[in-house]
């Protein structure tokens, strides 16, 4: 009985939120106890799978741990009659008060994200005195981790930093480990070694070994580009921007040779096995082992230049656009640490008191690959992608260490998900797995061993969401706040740009304000081995930076205008849509697009807002323009909408990304049945969500959304509307000037141009005829 009333008695101290995260993830949540382990699945491991098992796995891993507190109150969460009763009420509650948070795990569009923010600061930034507690509890981590014990899943051990592998520092040390030190069956990866310094054709050695002149450097930040266009088979119309003029445009080829390809010697042999899926689909067996995408895309990669490429599509080619530039990152990193390897061995040879320039072949600090991706899905797709590629064979497994941990962490359970949930596909194919948008990692690779949760400063590449970036590189003034190990990136890798917009674009203009920096500390380089690049603070200009985007947007575009400098070029795909999403729209309906004249693109959004309530608004505030719905892409115009209504005192409901559950279904009831003339609606809860609205009769888009089959999605709800009124229905759409790729997104380019140079400000289509 004492037992089971301490239970009680914890179960009781907890809030409703941590109750429903206890009992779905059997953990407390990570921005309160900085736990990410599984108790379920660490408790007892007894693995039937031996070719899961890494060798590398400590033996820690595989015995029973220490059973904790939350383990003890898990079981009297599964046990305790008293308890079910109370999980069923905060069930309940839960349902009632908010399903955002299992679906819109993001910073910025997570309902709770405005009333948690703070929690989240004070626990990724520390007071003072917890950083004192930390550096205590550091040394006895230290030795237990050292020791084969895992303490980051005990709350007993107070405030514990996310986890990092210290255990196998030494062995993937690039500064003491020799290339012939490996066993026999490296000794391709030796010949790979000293080739790479013998092909004078390696697109790796080239880049790199490019010294750059100060008139160089002074032309790239001042003299604007020059671009040239041309056509590819696969990718289109391609535009080549480069400020110095000796960089002319590429062919694309038609047959790829592998050997010209310098690929380091393991890729060679893997990447046909690897890709093999997607080859099947698309070409012969007799064809390269690359699709018509990935070969175009891979050519590009491969000459080190800055890459945009905006029609990723999560359901066609998303997973062949990721295979392929893992490819691209594993090749760079393993050319580089196989020529650190080499010139240790050759350091080590040489007489003593001889020094020399000749093995300057590192960075300031060693991560080299950046890889920002939205959800942990991703980051485990990448890294089983990465371990593919390192294994020759079936019979020799690389040797991956806390890779179990990893699949804790970054997998998910399938029956989590709601069975009856029915969305369309590119929702289901964006939001699989675990959409947890709040990680980082680090990745270190050594010939034949891979090291998951390496620390940033023995990490060859980094897998990060924005969020989980944001929060390690922190703001001016913080005190605990670290980005040097962003100092020589030499791959940005930024997949699914498009994502970005949807939770804080802020936190991406973060990082590229602060990579490619000089660090503070020198963190222990050898600064006799560092490229004069890195010294002379040029690294920037040598970063090649992949972006990929399901769209073109503004804000996108600006990153791979404004901060990237690659002195070897730029390479954007710039292909135009010849027929919009309108003509997926299937009810009849008239389209009134309505063009607004702003002087500049900050005025663009006062000019909108007074556009809409003097000229558009009335029109609609009569009572038999009921059902009118008013789609919102940005959260900043909704609130200044919703302000407005309310001092109007418009009869009027709102939904948006951080409404709960209760006050969605409300809304949608009182708007279904006409309680509520107008309803208020963000394209970011609809992004989350894609809830279908009832009761739809009059449309008005405020501005023209960011994802272009939104527009079809939202016209055609109203046919989900049995009132049989189908001539009263109406869309307004307002666009301006700086709209024109998103206008063009939905009404195709021919008409843009029409539109925009026309000297009439109203324009007609009807659609369903």
């Amino acid at each position: 009985m004492g037992k089971r009333r301490a239970g009680r008695e914890l179960l009781r101290s907890l809030s409703k939120k941590q109750k429903r995260h206890l009992r779905e993830f059997g953990e407390e949540h990570p921005f309160y106890d900085k736990i990410s382990g599984r108790p379920e699945a660490t408790q007892v491991c007894e693995l039937s799978e031996n070719s899961d098992k890494s060798s590398a796995e400590s033996d820690s891993e595989t015995e029973l741990e220490q059973v904790s507190v939350y383990h003890k109150l898990l079981a009297t969460l599964k046990t305790s009659p008293e308890s079910e009763s109370e999980e069923e009420e905060d069930e309940s509650e839960s349902e009632e008060a908010g399903e955002s948070e299992t679906e819109m795990d993001s910073d910025g569009s997570q309902e709770t994200g405005e009333a948690d923010g703070g929690e989240e600061d004070k626990n990724d930034v520390q007071d003072p005195e917890e950083v004192t507690a930390k550096e205590k509890t550091e040394q006895t981590l230290g030795q237990e981790q050292a020791d084969g014990t895992d303490t980051s899943c005990d709350p007993g051990h107070g405030v514990i930093e996310e986890f990092t592998d210290v255990k196998h520092e030494s062995a993937f040390s690039l500064e003491t480990n020799f290339m012939e030190e490996e066993s026999g069956d490296c000794s391709a990866d030796r010949t790979d070694g000293n080739s790479s310094q013998a092909f004078l054709g390696d697109p790796f050695k080239q880049h790199m070994d490019k010294e750059l002149e100060e008139k160089e450097v002074e032309k790239i930040t001042t003299l604007p580009k020059t671009s040239s266009q041309s056509k590819w088979p696969r990718l289109g119309q391609l535009t080549f921007s480069s400020t110095l003029d000796k960089h002319k445009p590429l062919k694309a080829d038609k047959e790829v040779d592998m050997k010209q390809l310098y690929l380091h010697k393991p890729l060679e042999s893997t990447w046909p096995k690897v890709n093999k899926q997607f080859v099947s689909l698309v070409n012969k067996e007799s064809d390269p082992p690359f699709t018509p995408l990935q070969r175009e895309l891979f050519c590009i990669m491969n000459t080190y230049r800055d890459l945009f490429y905006p029609e990723r599509n999560a359901l066609t080619n998303g997973e062949e656009i990721r295979h392929a530039y893992c490819l691209h990152a594993l090749n760079h990193v393993l050319k580089a640490n196989a020529q650190v390897l080499s010139n240790n061995a050759k350091r080590r040879d040489q007489k003593p008191g001889t020094d020399s320039d000749d093995y300057r072949d590192q960075g300031l600090t060693r991560p080299k690959v950046l890889m920002l991706v939205p959800f942990r899905e991703c980051a485990l797709r990448i890294v089983h992608t990465l371990i593919s590629l390192l294994e020759v064979n079936d019979k020799r497994k690389i040797d991956v260490s806390n890779k179990k941990r990893f699949k804790g962490e970054f997998g998910s359970d399938p029956e989590e998900r709601p069975p009856n949930l029915k969305r369309p596909e590119d929702y289901e194919a964006v939001f699989a797995g675990n959409i947890d948008d709040h990680f980082r990692i680090g990745v270190a690779i050594l010939q034949k061993s891979m090291r998951l949760y390496a620390p940033f400063y023995s990490s060859d590449i980094i897998i990060a969401s924005p969020l989980g970036m944001r929060t390690v590189i922190g703001a001016e003034g913080e005190k605990k706040r670290d980005f040097d190990f962003l100092s020589s990136i030499e791959v940005l890798i930024i997949d699914q740009a498009d994502i970005y917009l949807m939770q804080n674009w802020e936190h991406v203009l973060h990082l590229m304000k602060h990579i490619n920096r000089l660090p503070l500390e020198s963190h222990g380089v050898d600064f006799s081995r560092v490229r004069m690049l890195n010294l002379n603070n040029w690294s920037k200009y040598y970063r090649q930076t992949l972006l990929f985007s399901a769209l073109q947007d503004p804000q996108i575009n600006s990153i791979f205008n404004k901060h990237c400098f690659n002195y070897v070029g730029q390479v954007a795909v710039r292909n135009v849509p010849l027929s919009g999403s309108i003509s997926h729209v299937v009810v009849q309906l008239p389209h009134v697009f309505r063009r607004l004249e702003a002087e500049s693109l900050t005025s663009v959004i006062e000019t909108r807002f007074r556009f809409f309530v003097d000229k558009v608004l009335p029109e609609y505030r009569d009572a038999i323009m009921s059902h009118t719905l008013i789609y919102v892409p940005s959260y900043f115009d909704y609130v200044r909408l919703r302000n407005y209504f309310k001092k109007e005192d418009l009869n009027f409901t709102h939904i948006c990304e951080y409404t709960k559950k209760a006050g969605v279904c409300r809304a949608r009831r009182f708007f279904l049945k006409g309680e509520k003339q107008f309803l208020l609606f963000t394209e970011r809860f609809h992004f989350y969500k894609r809830y279908t609205i009832k009761g739809i009769r009059n449309l008005i888009f405020y501005e023209l959304p960011t994802y272009s089959h939104f527009y079809s999605e939202i016209c055609n709800m109203m046919k989900a509307t049995d009132s049989g009124v189908d001539a009263t229905w109406t869309c307004t759409v307002l666009y301006s000037k700086y709209d024109a790729q998103k206008l063009a997104a939905v009404v195709g380019i021919d008409r843009t141009a029409q539109m925009l140079q026309s000297k009439k400000d109203v324009h007609l289509f009807v659609t369903g005829e």
